[in-house]
């Protein structure tokens, strides 16, 4: 099947084809900019003309006047609707410019359909209490929203916040979501999948296919008065590797630097090559990804038999990335406080103009902005990380499918106000969607699976297991370690380990009855779990391998062996270097009174870290004294522990 993604390339500068002259970088952003300046002045407002429930139903219902089916670009549904745009006075645009102001006008106007449907929903079935719905009211809201039973739980709740600060400030409900909202602001962008040659082209260099050129008709001034201030513009550009040599390379869009003096303008490009078709259903081997808060992913994979058994191959592994997101946790508490002082500022400098702290605000801000980029990009970094674990680990076990725990509508409270902040800014969707974009070239599929009780019964039994502080701690309280209290079963080990086999095992389980795929967006989802189907999704647990039962008697001489042990040092000294003193001590010595390191003389967990980790505070983690434990960051995948707890080893 054919898959189209994109790549964001770096517009490095081009050459004005009219006149010959080389253009740097910050004279094409400029360019650019100004393009798009025009672009977004026609959009505002062609939104602001339309942004009424009767023009967004009509351009949602499909057909036009004469009951003709809207076409399906967005610009040209509204020329068939007689929607006009308003060229800025003295401008002089083409109709390709006005082709793309119509184009982003209509693509949002079309989005805005959903967010009617829903307010109207949310409005026609208002709750006793909008702080917390019960399980009827629920069940009501989502039979109002169209699609109600796959949108998550969390959009529902923010739009009901939403109604509640309007009904605290006007005292009544809003008509409709166009009162309760104003129009969304327009991006600066160049949407030239909208025009034609005669505006943009694309072509590939023959000799290498990294390599692409692309033209486009930029204004020479900020206003162009005539089709003279208008010319063409050749950009050199290169394909990062992720693009394959045999895709299809489609019109680009084009976004300038937001700041000013940015000078950098970033392409979208979007891309098409054939990829395997994922499947629904037919699925013998498949990946569990359970979430976590220090341990961000734990996954495993598990088997199908044909007689119905579900087997785990292996104990799994998880993805740690603690550090990345101690230093995103740090990020946002500066953020935090630069925001705290730039909302200090904007109180004490009012309406006043030539104010002593506006010099220092706009610092400020620009800082704020700075660290809000800083955490942008470790999100980004980490979720294309994670996700690409996920799909290495699917494929090194053969797994045609990931099933991942949904936790679109998790809520963190009452755990804390740093713990809760923790969870709620996760970026669990990227991740998934991440994982979705890997996965697709490969053929394997990604299924949401429903979160409830995959961390509390047992994979193998399915009753509650009880959990504690740590293997050999079974009866201090706590919630990593998992004990299932059922003496015939027996299992124990980590909660994150029990979640990722019970996520797989009910996938596989499920597969051919409660498997969907949403029509709009491909993605697979199983929606309700059925208490049948899941008595029958347990692990089987496989037989530990045994000792050979075969004859071992004596059946020959004992083969002859030196009763002298290897030698511990070089019989001859080395010879001494140039710039070393004669009679070396010879290599390989061991040192009669040498000791074992403080390391090696105490039981030392997995998640044991140096002295040299910084911690916050005067916190010292247990066995983290100066020698012991792993270096710096480095951790290890837990063990499968026996039962009873193996003893603490002990040293002289």
């Amino acid at each position: 099947m054919a898959r189209t993604a994109s790549a964001r390339v770096l517009l490095c500068g081009g050459v004005d084809e009219k006149t010959g002259e080389a253009l740097t970088a910050r004279a094409v952003t400029e360019r650019v900019g100004w393009a798009a300046d025009l672009v977004a002045d026609m959009t505002a407002g062609l939104l602001a003309g339309h942004w009424n429930a009767e023009d967004v139903a009509r351009l949602a219902a499909g057909v036009d006047e004469a009951g003709r089916v809207l076409p399906s670009n967005a610009w040209m549904a509204l020329r068939r609707l007689g929607w006009a745009v308003n060229v800025p006075a003295g401008a002089k645009v083409n109709d390709r410019i006005v082709r793309m102001a119509q184009e982003q006008a209509g693509r949002v106007l079309r989005g805005a359909q959903h967010r009617a449907e829903m307010v109207v929903g949310v409005l026609n079935t208002w709750p006793a209490d909008p702080a917390k719905r019960m399980a009827v009211e629920w069940d009501a809201v989502r039979e109002a929203i169209p699609d109600g039973r796959s949108l998550s739980g969390s959009v529902i709740k923010a739009r009901t916040r939403q109604i509640s600060a309007f009904l605290n400030a006007h005292g009544r409900f809003p008509v409709d979501v166009f009162e309760l909202e104003e129009a969304p602001r327009v991006a600066r962008m160049l949407v030239l999948a909208a025009v034609d040659r005669q505006q943009a082209t694309l072509e590939r260099a023959e000799d290498d296919p990294a390599r692409v050129l692309l033209r486009v008709q930029l204004p020479t001034r900020p206003d162009p008065r005539s089709y003279a201030d208008w010319s063409w513009v050749a950009c050199p550009l290169t394909l990062p590797p992720t693009v394959p040599p045999d895709s299809v390379l489609h019109l680009p869009t084009l976004r300038p630097a937001s700041r000013p003096g940015g000078g950098r303008v970033h392409a979208d490009l979007a891309f098409s090559y054939p990829v395997p078709k994922a499947k629904r259903t037919g699925h013998t081997i498949a990946l569990g990804v359970d979430w976590g808060l220090n341990t961000l992913l734990s996954a495993g994979a598990c088997r199908l038999h044909p007689d119905g058994t579900i087997t785990a191959l292996g104990a799994g592994a998880m993805f740690r990335a603690g550090g990345v997101m101690a230093r995103q946790h740090r990020l946002r508490r500066h953020g935090e406080h630069l925001h705290a002082k730039t909302d200090t500022y904007e109180c004490l400098i009012g309406d006043r103009e030539g104010h002593y702290l506006t010099a220092k605000h706009a610092v400020l801000t620009a800082e704020r902005q700075h660290v809000a980029d800083r955490r942008t990009g470790l999100n980004d970094a980490l979720a294309w990380s994670a996700a690409r674990w996920a799909v290495d680990q699917a494929t090194a076990a053969g797994a045609s499918v990931i099933y991942v725990e949904d936790l679109r509508s998790m809520e963190a409270k009452g755990m804390g106000r740093t713990l809760n902040t923790r969870l709620s800014q996760a970026v669990r969707g990227q991740i998934t969607g991440n994982m979705r974009h890997l996965a697709a070239e490969t053929g394997i599929a990604v299924v949401t699976v429903p979160a409830r009780n995959t961390s509390k019964h047992c994979p193998h039994c399915l009753l509650p297991l009880r959990h504690c502080k740590a293997p050999d701690r079974p009866t201090t309280p706590g919630w990593k370690w998992a004990i299932c209290p059922d003496p015939q079963c027996g299992w124990q080990g980590d909660r994150d380990h029990g979640a990722w086999r019970r996520i797989a095992a009910r996938g596989l389980a499920h597969q051919h009855n409660t498997t969907v795929v949403d029509r709009a967006t491909g993605h697979m989802a199983i929606g309700r779990v059925i208490d049948t189907l899941e008595a029958g999704a347990v692990i089987t647990p496989t037989a530990a391998p045994k000792a050979s039962g075969g004859d071992r008697s004596k059946t020959g001489p004992t083969p002859r062996r030196t009763p002298r042990p290897a030698p511990r040092r070089r019989r001859a000294p080395s010879t001494p270097g140039p710039q070393r003193p004669a009679g070396q001590r010879p290599e390989g010595h061991a040192h009669t009174d040498h000791k074992p390191p403080r390391a090696a003389c105490r039981h030392q967990g997995v998640h044991t870290i140096s002295s040299n980790t910084p911690t916050a505070g005067r916190h010292r983690p247990k066995g983290a004294a100066l020698g012991a434990g792993f270096h710096l960051h480095a951790h290890a995948t837990p063990p499968r522990w026996a039962d009873p707890p193996v003893t603490t080893p002990q040293c002289d």
